[in-house]
């Protein structure tokens, strides 16, 4: 039993491996194609080694039997999240082809609907994969969020920064961890970050039309990070502490 589980653990960080070097080959189609300067490289470098590591290293935590096909779906849209951001960074010191940054966010965008119903139809929902797929959705809008920003100005960055400074609070406020209930109204305003990030960045509208297309993102956002903070602030002052005799029943055990 030990030899399978150890065959398998290999089998699973194998998979991130591949990953790896998908998201290498992809840099170099895109570094052929465009002519990618050396900002564009680095960064597309660093976020392929960077996810191998953090990945392998959740994989190795949690030990699955097998990666599951929901997580490949997410890994694919890593990748093309990876080559975004290579060409974002690159973007600083040349102008990329808008055409090729809008198919590669699209198609991330597209599968970000996938990976959840393969989850739930192969009985594969993991807390590592909806982590892991959270987190390629954060740093997506990160990126889009940078790369607006340069044509409307820092504050668009809130978008992109609202959920790490959420994860930075938790950390002061242990209270922000509690679970939220599901909400439909949460996940459509999560998609619709990038749907409209995306539509401002691929410069189809007038400069106005931009600036409300993205202001009307933020403002969803607010409302969406104020609701829950609201609720998770009230559920905190609500909770009723455990009774004395359970308490000291607990500590005995």
């Amino acid at each position: 039993m030990a030899l399978n589980n150890s065959h398998d653990a290999r089998l699973v960080q194998q998979e991130t491996a591949v990953g790896a070097g998908v998201q290498i080959l992809l840099l170099a189609l895109i570094g052929t194609a465009v002519g990618m300067g050396p900002a564009g490289w680095l960064t597309g470098l660093a976020f392929a080694a960077a996810t191998w590591a953090v990945l392998s290293r959740a994989l190795h935590r949690s030990r699955p039997r097998s990666f599951g096909a929901a997580n490949r779906v997410t890994l694919g849209r890593a990748t093309l999240v990876g080559g975004v951001t290579a060409l974002v960074a690159d973007s600083f010191q040349d102008s990329p082809p808008v055409s090729l940054l809008v198919g590669l966010t699209a198609v991330a965008l597209v599968l970000d609907g996938v990976d959840g119903k393969v989850a739930r139809r192969t009985g594969t929902s993991t807390p590592l994969g909806a982590r892991f797929d959270m987190e390629v959705d954060a740093f997506l809008i990160l990126v889009l969020s940078v790369y607006v920003s340069t044509a409307l100005g820092p504050w668009v960055l809130l978008i992109g920064s609202m959920r790490y400074v959420f994860v930075a609070a938790a950390r002061v406020w242990p209270w922000l961890t509690a679970p939220l209930p599901p909400s439909t109204a949460r996940k459509t305003v999560a998609a619709l970050q990038g749907v409209l990030l995306l539509l401002a960045g691929a410069d189809l509208l007038p400069h106005g039309a931009n600036v409300g297309v993205v202001a009307l993102a933020l403002g969803l956002l607010v409302w969406s990070f104020g609701r829950d903070v609201l609720w998770l602030w009230r559920t905190s002052r609500v909770r009723v502490p455990a009774p004395a005799a359970e308490v000291r029943e607990l500590v005995a055990g």
